[in-house]
Order: C-alpha cells, then structure tokens, then sequence
C-alpha cells in the first residue's frame, strides 16, 4: 500500500496532531497520541486500535522501526512519512525516536473490571502532574495490580507525559476513571479493604496487614488524600520521615506502599 509523504509543515495533519498535545481537541476527537517505539509496540502486544501510524526514518534509533511499522499496517492503520523537520514538528519529546501514533480513547467503567478472588488495586484521587500518574501507572503495573481507579482527576489518562512515563504500559493496567464516593461503594460491595496513605495516620504501613482483597488509596501531590477518603477508608498508614521533609512525592510513595503489598503478598503473579 503506498505511503503518502509529508514534508510541509503547515500540512492539515500535522496542524492537527499538534492540537492534539491538547486536552480539550483530544476529548472532542475522543483521539490521543502515542509517541515512541516502546509504546508504539505496546499498543499493538494488547490489541490497542491505531488509526494512524506517523514515522520518520531520519529520527529512528535502531533497526526495528520497519517491521513494527508493517505490523501496524497489518492491524489497520494508515502509514505516513514525515521529513525530519514534519516530524520534529509534531514530536512530544525533546529526542523522539521517529513514530508517533493517534489512537482512540476508551472508557472503561467499575462494572467492567475483571478481578481475581484476592484483588490488589490502587486508588489516587486528583493526582496533578501527568508524570506522576504514568510513573504510578508504571510502579501498579510492576507490583501487579488487577486494577487502577483515577478519582477525580485533574490530569486525564490520555495526556502524551501520562502515555510517555507509563512507558506504555497504560495500555496493560485496566485503568478506570471514576469519582470517590461510586468507587467507595463499590470497594464496600465486593469486601475490598481500604488502606489510606496518609502523614498523620499512627500505623506505620510496613506494620500494616496489606493481605487479602486490598485497595490502596493514594492522594493528590499538593493536599493529599481528601477528607472523604481520610473519614471512610479502613485503615490510615503512614510512612515514616527522618529527614524535614514532610511527605514524598506521591510516585515514590504509591511505589513504596505497593510493594510493601508485594512482601507481604507474595511476588507479583504468585498465589496470593
């Protein structure tokens, strides 16, 4: 199949993919982006659809590029190829690696959560920076979480930083976005235990049982966990700080909670 070319850069498809950076264009197209070799390859490992496939030989770092690009072809999606300036153009990263994909979004609800008997879920409620949630993204995925549940969200799932910190693998954790008190009902109902992260609680989290059906409430980076999950949830734990600081950044935090979980738990993918 011929591969048009696109060497302008005031070319209607790269006008758009530049809006799409964008949360506001991304909503109203229901589309995102996924830039990067790595997260290119993911989508496609879990069956992501990709309606587009943008690349450039001259910013490709290794010799792979060409047989995912055909796998992309193969699965339905429409090739195009950008000089180096076009593709500087539309890139996210400061050194991208030559493709970049647009996909469409997807909505996942609390009732199409497929758990195991022993759940292990993580909860973050407003987290702020795109970075952070595709690092928490990332540490869930490691620790093997059956789940994440986005509450209130100030960032959404599909900002390119959320795709680019997840290293893709957003496309391998069913993530859920929700509001508090629907994903506090529905832990209830299933005999999901709430464990709170938070400075003042008294139980330090490594002396916390985080056995059994488990959910994992983390909060945002500039106000923690709100009062609603601070009054309802099961147990507040806290991790102890040496030093002035007062808190950690809520990746590092939600990574250290996890696997404390993973100790206690059994290593990801063992009988739990």
């Amino acid at each position: 199949m011929p591969v048009e070319i696109i060497t302008s850069l005031q070319n209607p498809r790269l006008k758009r993919l530049v809006r799409l950076r964008d949360r506001r264009p991304r909503d109203e197209e229901r589309k995102f982006l996924v830039e990067g070799f790595r997260e290119v390859r993911r989508a496609l490992e879990k069956k992501v659809t990709l309606d587009e496939v943008y690349f450039s030989r001259d910013w490709f770092l290794g010799s792979n590029e060409p047989a995912l690009l055909a796998e992309a072809e193969a699965s339905g999606a429409s090739l195009f190829e950008l000089s180096k300036e076009a593709f500087a153009k539309v890139a996210y990263r400061e050194r991208p690696d030559g493709i970049l994909a647009v996909a469409p979004q997807w909505q996942r609800t609390l009732a199409d959560l497929r758990l195991p008997a022993v759940p292990f879920i993580l909860v973050v409620e407003a987290i702020e920076k795109p970075g952070n949630l595709g690092t928490i993204l990332r540490s869930a995925d490691a620790a093997g979480c059956d789940a994440v549940i986005v509450c209130d969200p100030v960032t959404d799932l599909f900002n390119p930083n959320v795709v680019r910190a997840s290293t893709g693998v957003l496309f391998s954790v069913p993530c859920v976005v929700e509001g508090g008190e629907a994903v506090l009902a529905w832990l209830k109902d299933r005999g999901i235990r709430s464990v709170a992260t938070t400075p003042g609680a008294k139980a330090l989290y490594s002396d916390s049982d985080l056995r059994g059906p488990l959910a994992i409430i983390m909060g945002s980076e500039q106000y923690g966990l709100s009062e609603f999950w601070l009054k309802n949830s099961d147990l507040p734990v806290r991790i102890p700080m040496a030093g002035q600081a007062d808190s950690l950044n809520v990746a590092m935090a939600a990574l250290i909670t996890l696997f404390e979980a993973v100790r206690q738990r059994g290593a990801p993918g063992a009988t739990r």
